[in-house]
């Protein structure tokens, strides 16, 4: 069996048959076209469209197709062009000329759309999963840092001191988004189109909701136009997977940050970092770079799939055959770099007691003394300007704020009496002391909510 060629008199040029093949790719559809093949030959054979013994047999047949592709046996060939043609013409060699039956009231375009759509739903369902184990090491080694004092940063530079526990948080709020999004994205690949054949529908009483109830489909397509030429659910797939490859790049980013001799903060794992082919000291932080890398990756497998599309008249074109490589690579890339960042981040050893002391330095205690003037009565603009001032003669006397004595607070406002030599990080981060605050108790209700949001996503 070859690719149809009715209407053609002249067989295909070589070079356009290698040009137009696209078994070495979309052969990753092929459990998903063998089981939308099946559901559509039970209800032809339900219907009455096809004998019911005919129908029989292709479900047997296709039973040994599935079988091949599971143990790696199946007979792939280039020259039949895609999988589709492939599964057809391996079940024709186990039951004869009724295999062609089996195309009764569908097309390629409506098939394929069918094998996207279900590859799609199980990419977004592994994805989750791969979120979720990412978050699940960032809630974890919270648990175990709930009472590591770092700096909070604006700009890079050192802004006030937080728990290290709070700021991998804000990496497991975004991840949630991020999951929202893939089940955004599953809720919109789950209607099936199957039944809209080339673009017109079909004139064969086909059951759509049967075959879509077999398949796991919630609904059907509304319009076969669109239906065939539709891939915004891809697109929504890319788009989720760029925003979500986004939030690993930043947690990387500061993953590699923290990890060199200037910050010092934490080290990986001998066995999540490579050492150099040169130098012999040095230990890089590759799964994190490459993390922040592969994200750019991402992006353009958006911007490929995008710019495929934005000309497209309707319906079904043969461009849309080159929607499948950039998918199926984002989808790769998303769930190997979620998941292998979960393990690395679980190998990280911190070093205390320099982000305790990068988190007292740099005068980041001067919001505090500005909300202790606050307190005492003074507008916040006035305090802010002291506290100002008060940095200011602290660094012409190469001193920090602790090592100022009364007297010379007072010399900036004499509203400052002996509780300002308490204000300390570890009272600064107490203070915070509110919902979505980097408080202690904030926080450890915070990783309880997380762990209870986790086991409950499953």
């Amino acid at each position: 069996m070859k690719p149809s060629r009715s209407r053609l008199a002249k067989p295909m040029a070589p070079a356009v048959q290698r040009y137009t093949a696209s078994i070495a790719f979309d052969r990753r559809l092929a459990p998903y076209d063998v089981a939308g093949s099946i559901a559509h030959a039970r209800m032809l054979g339900k219907q009455r469209i096809i004998p019911a013994k005919d129908a029989a047999a292709i479900v047997r047949g296709l039973g040994k197709v599935q079988r091949e592709l599971a143990t790696g046996k199946f007979p792939y060939r280039e020259e039949l062009e895609d999988i589709h043609m492939n599964v057809e013409a391996r079940l024709a060699e186990f039951i004869g000329p009724v295999a062609g039956k089996l195309h009764t009231g569908r097309s390629r375009n409506d098939q394929v759309a069918l094998d996207m759509r279900m590859f799609v739903k199980d990419a977004v369902v592994h994805s989750v999963a791969s979120v979720l184990g990412l978050q699940r090491a960032l809630v974890e080694f919270a648990a175990r840092h709930d009472a590591v004092v770092i700096p909070g940063y604006t700009h890079l530079q050192r802004g006030q001191p937080v728990l290290l526990a709070h700021h991998l948080l804000a990496y497991y709020e975004m991840l949630r988004r991020d999951a929202d999004r893939f089940y955004e994205c599953f809720t919109r690949a789950d209607v099936m189109p199957l039944g809209s054949g080339a673009v017109a529908g079909s004139p064969y009483p086909l059951d759509r909701d049967a075959v879509a109830k077999e398949l796991g489909f919630a609904a059907v397509t509304a319009n076969s136009i669109d239906a065939v030429s539709d891939r915004d659910f891809v697109l929504d797939y890319h788009v989720a997977a760029g925003i979500a490859m986004m939030h690993c790049s930043r947690l990387a980013e500061e993953l590699v940050l923290w990890s060199t001799a200037e910050f010092g903060f934490i080290e990986f794992d001998d066995a999540y970092a490579t050492g150099s082919s040169l130098m012999p000291q040095k230990k890089n932080p590759d799964v994190a770079e490459l993390a922040r890398g592969k994200t750019g990756r991402v992006y353009g497998n958006l911007m490929a799939a995008l710019t495929l599309m934005k000309g497209l008249p309707l319906s079904y074109n043969r461009d849309l055959q080159e929607d499948k490589e950039p998918l199926f690579d984002s989808v790769d890339t998303v769930l190997d770099t979620f998941d292998v960042l979960a393990e690395a981040i679980a190998s990280i050893t911190v070093n205390q007691r320099r982000t305790r002391e990068a988190a007292g330095g740099s005068f980041v205690l001067a919001t505090d003394l500005a909300d202790y003037l606050v307190k005492k009565g003074m507008p916040f603009r006035e305090a802010h300007g002291v506290a100002g001032q008060v940095v200011q003669y602290a660094i012409a006397q190469d001193k920090q704020l602790g090592d100022l004595r009364l007297l010379e607070y007072q010399r900036f406002s004499r509203l400052f009496d002996d509780g300002v030599l308490s204000i300390s990080v570890d009272a600064s981060i107490a203070s915070r002391d509110i919902p979505g605050g980097t408080a202690p108790a904030q926080v450890k209700r915070a990783i309880a909510a997380a762990r209870k949001a986790l086991r409950d996503a499953h």
